[in-house]
């Protein structure tokens, strides 16, 4: 098994990445919303310009799969036309912002997402690393508070508006006026300090080496946690979840007959001023769905790097997993569906191979070996008990 090719960047639309079944085009919408119009539109460049899938990303982005590179250029330019595309890939690349999906018209979580964009496409802002982003979560409960980011403008202990490094309890008190500009200066920061050696870093690591944030950053506590909505009636609309966030073209044309969509980092679509969940195939609308409790990548054969299938095993074990555990899923080391540690982790070692993995990564050092789906299947205890 060779090791996996670590990017150290993230596709957009103007900069692709090749897979397994093609160009993958990542699209930052704005706001992380799609008017009816831009969905639609959406729908018919995946299917002129890709293979019909779509998906989301854990940070809220939509991926057309699939593209080919005879077919990128005509496809930007319907990006371009439906006002889904930067103008140049060093203000996409930055332009890393996911804002909480429960945002009101003229809120603070908007107006403040709307500064720290336009920002964020001046020449002189700060040239950071191709992961490294933004959460926009100044709602009264922060929700974003366990996705990844690495500079967070939420709500506060005290209520008050903070802007918190990524890895801190703390951070420093803001206003509307000066988030964004906060924001920046410790970004700024981050690159002083020498947050990013050689182009590539994360704020939570940076810190977790002895990195402190400058003058008032440790002045406001943040909020508890909390954890993230599942599928079904919320404040706005109502939230409906796609199967390991993926999704044919035609139900986005179908879900963009029901309103303008709101794009989540819990690969769920908000359907704006929907007051019950379609039924539509692919969806999954009830909280309950054992597919929600599993995790995995594209796999083989959509991403070149993945050593065997994963969503097939996947359907197949949710069904016996109890209602607390949650298992990821990963083609390779990377654990690119769920960077971060999960109770249970499978990851391909070569075809039709997994390594257990419990409480890590999908690179940590396993449990237990050389599992395949078959056994995995016959005796899912092996997750929890051991071979």
């Amino acid at each position: 098994m060779s090791d996996p090719i670590i990017q150290g960047w993230c596709p957009g639309a103007l900069r692709p990445m090749e897979s397994g079944d093609g160009l993958v085009v990542r699209i930052r919408a704005p706001l992380g919303r799609l008017t009816q119009e831009q969905a639609r539109g959406l729908t018919y460049l995946a299917e002129r310009y890709g293979n019909g899938l779509i998906d989301l990303s854990a940070r809220a982005n939509l991926q057309l799969r699939g593209v080919s590179k005879a077919g990128h250029a005509a496809l930007i330019d319907g990006l371009r036309t439906l006002g889904l595309v930067d103008g140049s890939v060093a203000v996409e690349t930055r332009r890393n912002i996911l804002l909480t999906p429960f945002w009101r018209s003229g809120d603070a979580s908007e107006r403040i997402a709307r500064t720290l964009t336009a920002a964020l496409r001046q020449d002189d802002a700060p040239d950071l690393p191709g992961k490294f982003g933004f959460a926009v979560d100044c709602d009264t409960v922060p929700v974003l508070t366990k996705t990844p980011a690495d500079i967070r403008l939420e709500r506060g202990a005290s209520g008050g508006l903070i802007c918190r490094a990524d890895g801190a309890r703390r951070g420093a008190r803001v206003t509307i006026a000066t988030a964004a500009s906060t924001a920046l200066g410790l970004a700024r920061w981050f690159l002083d300090s020498g947050g990013a050696p050689e182009g590539r870093g994360r704020m939570a690591r940076h810190l977790a080496r002895g990195a402190v944030p400058p003058g008032r950053h440790g002045e406001a506590a943040m909020a508890p946690a909390q954890t993230a909505p599942g599928p079904g009636p919320c404040a706005g609309g109502v939230l409906v979840a796609l199967e390991f966030g993926q999704m044919r073209a035609e139900t986005l044309a179908r879900l963009a007959d029901l309103g303008p969509l709101r794009l989540t980092p819990w690969r769920m679509l908000l359907i704006e001023g929907a007051g019950q969940a379609p039924a539509l195939p692919g969806l999954i609308t009830d909280p309950e769905d054992p597919r929600l409790r599993v995790s995995a990548c594209t796999g083989a054969p959509g991403c070149p790097q993945a050593l065997a299938a994963t969503r097939p095993l996947a359907r197949a074990l949710a069904l016996h997993l109890a209602t607390d555990q949650r298992l990821h899923i990963s083609g390779c080391a990377k654990g690119c569906a769920h960077p971060g540690p999960a109770p249970l982790t499978l990851t391909a070692t070569g075809p039709d191979r997994f390594d257990l993995i419990r409480q890590g990564r999908a690179g940590d050092p396993p449990d237990h070996r050389d599992l395949g789906p078959e056994r995995l299947t016959s005796h899912p205890d092996l997750l929890t008990e051991g071979p």
